[in-house]
């Protein structure tokens, strides 16, 4: 069985984890999912079983939508409520004042992500390494911030929603915003609502074709795509250099077009 899905990951287990209850509670072997959230977080994950699992990169993910609390004026390690070093009483702000800084974070942000993070390193999780107390280099990253709202503030609590670009870290951005102001937050509550076209609806099976981020193309002699046979170019209706999906009733293929050659990137995955 294939299939395309959105979860719903609580706080206080790695996706990994929560993947593996996916599994048991639908029997499946082979189930991938996409866009890591660490334990802290929840929220929104796509998953997917069997021949679905491949076509994670040909997916609608961005932009990622989040909402978050900032707790401000509180030192964490680990940027979140855990790991707690300092709180200090800080003067409440102006809600205009608070609007001005989050619209000068708006567009590429330079960061270096979270110890306590999803990052991979050494083919590891960065908590990992930092539950130990063990310290690695994290290099610096690039994210965008395409929009941001202030949803209420209750001080010392701003809660916010965010819409970013993949590969984004929601506990850098908190701690961007803190610099801004002079001193220090974490992050107190942090759930993921949206990922690209993707929500969370009692995890319903989706046509994975409707949010494949590729153009369709259409083949003369569908009976080659029937067969596993070499394509030629001039036998299909778009012929730019790219990626494509073709259709047929119950299965579809992807291609890739170059210097006029065409290869199969995956071919004939069951529509379910």
């Amino acid at each position: 069985m294939n299939k395309l899905f959105v979860g719903y990951k609580p706080n206080g287990i790695s996706s990994n984890a929560f993947l593996n209850t996916i599994k048991k509670k639908y029997k499946v072997k082979k189930a991938g999912y996409s866009g890591t959230l660490d334990p802290f977080a929840k929220g929104v994950l796509i998953i997917a079983f069997n021949q679905f699992s491949k076509l994670f990169r040909f997916l609608k993910k961005t932009p990622k939508t989040y909402k978050a609390t900032l707790w401000l004026g509180v030192k964490s390690l680990s940027l979140d409520d855990k790991n707690i070093t300092q709180v200090t009483t800080i003067n409440p702000y102006n809600l205009a004042f608070l609007e001005e800084i989050k619209n000068k974070l708006l567009g590429e942000i330079e960061f270096i992500p979270p110890k306590f993070s999803a990052k991979r390193i050494q083919g590891k999780r960065a908590y990992e390494f930092a539950k130990k107390g063990q310290e690695v280099e994290l290099k610096p990253c690039k994210m965008h911030i395409y929009e941001c709202k202030i949803l209420h503030y209750i001080h010392p609590f701003l809660s916010i929603e965010l819409s970013v670009s993949e590969g984004a870290y929601i506990r850098s951005y908190c701690e961007i915003f803190a610099k801004k102001l002079g001193i220090n937050a974490t992050l107190s509550s942090l759930e993921r609502i949206k990922e690209g076209e993707f929500i969370y609806n009692n995890e319903k099976s989706l046509n994975v074709l409707q949010y494949l981020n590729l153009k369709k193309n259409f083949l003369k002699d569908s009976s080659k795509l029937q067969n596993g046979l070499k394509i030629d170019i001039q036998e299909l209706t778009y012929q730019e250099n790219g990626t494509y999906y073709l259709e047929e009733k119950n299965f579809f293929s992807i291609i890739n077009i170059e210097n006029n050659k065409v290869h199969y990137i995956l071919n004939k995955v069951a529509k379910c």
